[in-house]
């Protein structure tokens, strides 16, 4: 293992980090918060030891093998999770290292859990910060320090593979032009949300920050209310519509734009259509039992669906008083996701859709067990290695929450607490059911430990859980 070969480019990333923090320093001396000292001394030493590291190894070629590359992923989200928590442990917030570290991982992870609270009242720095650390964890780490870093360019397919959840080919030839591709249409989906929002009533601060909260679909919101500050139906149809696009693979909507085939929308129909029976038997369930404005009702229904399945996280109201159906409909859809290729979280559509179609086979072939029967997706034959692929991040995907949850049973949270922490941290949602984190409460009076865990498990799940995995078996680290 050669550890100067993920030095260097860790240090090339930390200097990028530091440039990023001149944003929010710059917000908060504009508005006279103190606070900009805190973000600009971070900014600089951040910048100093990236320096350093690039100084010390710089003009030095390194061979990026596989385990250089996974090791190298990992370590990037933890070092940007300690970066971006130091300048919210030096402000005015007055929190524990443990509750920036988790308000960082939350952030860059676009799971959206937080431990603060006061967001109406809090300098413009902290909360352009938090949302600028969804926003560039949206779209990923890896993928921006690909595309600006010549460095990381070696493997970059892999790389991008890894983070991403998208397969590795190159649709056009190179992964430089495709993440081109990316980072403009990224930027795009952005700018125009941040345009509607602002025609919909929002401030111009306030439709910067939720653009980027809800492309990157992280769900960090500038008030305690969430989207509930907001009573505008145009601004939530605003939001459903911008969570859902995120949460498609970029390349298809990239295709679209350029007009060309469409490829891969079986996960697409399966995201959509799930969506759309959920939001029908939510909102048929609260028309029996509320006398709102049906158009109002609708929406209220249709946001919060498409705020939990794509990961995002947002309320409009505390849904789990609207009854046991509500509690269970939103808990069962915690352990959803968008499609791969997107800034969605969760068990991803792909893999639903490639299980459903495994089971269906199995079941043919009980059926005709002298016929050669095929899985397929999208009309095409699916090889064994995507199935098994599957069928292994299932089981651990399974594994890992049911062993996280008993962990955070044994550090005295009730069983309602435990599997909701679990999965949400997992699926990098964000709100979890129960009154202590559900849409309405916050993680702040968890104990540190189960901070400290629950972070790991949100980059845990941000890195689709096998990369994270794999580094710590005994085969990685030994060299053969």
């Amino acid at each position: 293992m050669d550890y100067r070969a993920i030095a260097l480019p860790i240090g090339r990333l930390l200097i990028l980090i530091a440039g990023f923090m001149l944003i929010p320093a710059t917000a908060d001396l504009v508005a006279g918060n103190p606070d900009w000292v805190v973000f600009l001394a971070s900014a600089l030493m951040i910048a100093c030891v990236g320096a350093l590291t690039v100084a010390a190894l710089a003009g030095r070629k390194f061979t990026y093998r596989s385990r250089e590359t996974l090791l190298f992923v990992n370590a990037a989200w933890l070092a940007f999770s300690i970066a971006g928590a130091i300048p919210l442990y030096g402000s005015g917030l007055n929190i524990s290292f443990a509750d920036a570290f988790f308000e960082a991982a939350s952030g860059l992870t676009t799971t959206g859990s937080t431990i603060l609270t006061g967001l109406d009242n809090m300098p413009p720095g902290i909360l352009l910060w938090r949302s600028l650390m969804q926003w560039i964890g949206g779209i990923g780490i890896v993928v921006i320090g690909i595309w600006l870093l010549p460095g990381l360019r070696v493997g970059g397919s892999q790389l991008f593979a890894i983070e991403s959840s998208e397969n590795a080919s190159k649709p056009y030839g190179r992964i430089e032009p495709f993440l081109a591709r990316l980072l403009i249409l990224y930027a795009g989906l952005t700018l125009s949300c941040t345009l509607l929002y602002f025609l919909c009533g929002m401030t111009a601060f306030q439709a910067i920050n939720h653009a980027m909260t809800t492309v990157s679909t992280g769900g960090y919101s500038t008030s305690d209310l969430s989207f509930g500050q907001f009573h505008n139906i145009a601004v939530y149809w605003v939001a459903i519509i911008f969570m859902c696009a995120s949460s498609v693979p970029f390349l298809v909507l990239i295709r679209f734009f350029e007009r060309k085939p469409l490829e891969d929308t079986s996960q697409i129909v399966y995201f959509l259509g799930t969506i759309t029976v959920a939001s029908f038997a939510v909102f048929l369930t609260l028309r029996s039992t509320n006398d709102g404005a049906p158009l109002a009702l609708f929406t209220d229904s249709v946001f919060h669906v498409v705020s939990v399945v794509t990961t995002t996280g947002y309320a409009t109201d505390d849904y789990l008083k609207w009854g046991p159906f509500f509690i269970s409909m939103f808990f069962l859809l915690t352990f959803l996701g968008g499609c791969s290729g997107s800034t969605a979280g969760g068990f991803k559509m792909f893999r639903i859709a490639v299980l459903l179609n495994f089971i269906h086979t199995l079941l043919r072939r009980m059926i005709h067990p002298h016929r050669v029967v095929n899985t397929r997706y999208s009309g095409k034959p699916i090889g064994s290695s995507v199935i098994e692929g599957v069928l292994v991040f299932s089981i651990l995907y399974a594994g890992t929450f049911a062993a996280f949850a008993a962990i955070y049973s044994l550090l005295g949270m009730d069983l309602e607490t435990a599997l909701s922490a679990s999965i949400t941290a997992l699926a990098n949602v964000g709100p979890g059911v129960g009154e202590i984190i559900g849409p309405a409460g916050n993680f702040q009076s968890l104990s540190d430990t189960a901070k400290w865990l629950l972070a790991i498990q949100m980059i845990l799940g941000r890195l689709e859980i096998i990369a994270g995995i794999v580094i710590l078996t005994p085969d990685f680290w030994m060299e053969r």
